[in-house]
């Protein structure tokens, strides 16, 4: 397999942290350039990683006829007209998750992506944590009907503590360019986009696409916290729980019961380079199973499944119509909160979170 020629548009923390060193270790693909506004962050970009060329502006990466892909890693609300214009110059796009911060727009580039024929993955990299994709497969194979999917990701005071020491250093800069007004000033609907699009999307993964959503949020002390009863469309129930912060360890895991079996799976955050810690009972032969998990360095690996479902194997990544469909849930989440609670169909909201 060829390696594919790769752009990164977007050199702020978690192309630092994440995609940058992904794209070098990645076993099938080339970091070819760099593009950011901000000259120091791209000059950094380019001589840690020693990157051939580096842009000012995006539209000039887009138009390197060396570049195959293009991996979008700038803000949420940048999202969508970055991979808008990635498609209509030819190249295959991650985009880091949420797709983007409105239905709307999401259907918009879902249906400009049909129109390409070229991959577009969303950068739920806890799908290629190989416990995570273990417990994927097991739960479509080995252990019936599912039943109750139960979900949860609580965000610790004190990670930043923790990520300060694990990841990379990351260089910041005063001249990069930010969406008008602060993004991160409506608290509730930026961790709700950053930190439950995590949530919704191993649980689709796992469980299958959420039909109805109800949801109950409390805010106290500073904390944050959305509780959601979910049916999913296979016929399983769920419980979601998004809790940011608590005063403890950050936590983070799933349950999943079914006719045939169970799965219980403990999650890490990515900068461990540690794969979850699954468990699989399968009734029939009344025995526990685990994945060695030995490769936990998920960017690295959703690279690499990027670069092998644009060579023509199987999209293992989120696609574009799932990354609409998560966007649509948190959507859901937020009607239902703002509602006291009501059910909700998910496939009714257009709204954003």
């Amino acid at each position: 397999m060829n390696p594919v020629t790769i752009g990164v548009i977007g050199c702020g923390p978690i192309a630092q942290a994440g995609h940058l060193p992904a794209i070098v270790k990645a076993s099938n693909a080339t970091l070819s350039a760099v593009c950011d506004r901000s000259q120091r962050l791209r000059d950094y970009a380019r001589l840690v990683h020693h990157v051939p060329v580096s842009y000012a502006d995006a539209s000039e990466l887009l138009a390197d006829p060396l570049i195959e892909a293009v991996v979008i890693a700038v803000a949420d609300q940048f999202h969508i007209s970055l991979a808008m214009a990635a498609l209509d110059a030819g190249k295959h796009v991650l985009v880091e998750k949420p797709l983007g911060v409105d239905v709307a727009s999401c259907r918009q580039l879902e249906a400009h992506a049909a129109s390409r024929g070229l991959i577009v993955q969303i950068g739920n990299n806890k799908r290629f944590d190989p416990g995570i994709a273990y417990a994927h497969d097991m739960a479509h194979t080995a252990i019936g009907r599912p039943i109750m999917y139960r979900g949860w990701y609580c965000d610790s005071l004190y990670r930043y503590i923790v990520t300060d020491n694990v990841q990379p250093t990351v260089i910041q800069a005063d001249d990069a360019i930010r969406p008008d007004g602060n993004p991160k000033g409506d608290r509730r609907r930026y961790l709700l986009l950053t930190h439950g699009s995590h949530l919704v999307d191993t649980a689709r993964y796992i469980c299958g696409p959420i039909t109805h959503v109800q949801t109950l949020l409390r805010h106290q002390d500073n904390t944050w916290c959305w509780l959601s009863s979910v049916t999913f469309a296979n016929g399983a129930i769920g419980q979601l729980d998004l809790t940011v912060t608590i005063r403890g360890d950050h936590h983070e895991g799933f349950h999943l019961y079914a006719s045939e079996g169970s799965i219980i799976g403990k999650t890490y955050l990515p900068w461990y380079l540690k794969s979850s810690d699954v468990e699989v009972f399968t009734h029939h032969d009344q025995t526990y199973h685990r994945p060695l998990g030995a490769d936990g360095h998920s960017y690295k690996r959703q690279i690499e499944g990027f670069v092998a479902a644009i060579r023509g194997e199987p999209q293992r990544g989120a696609t574009v119509l799932e990354g609409r469909a998560a966007v649509q849930v948190l959507t859901a989440m937020t009607y239902s909160a703002h509602h006291n609670g009501i059910q909700v169909a998910v496939n009714e909201m257009e709204g954003a979170p």
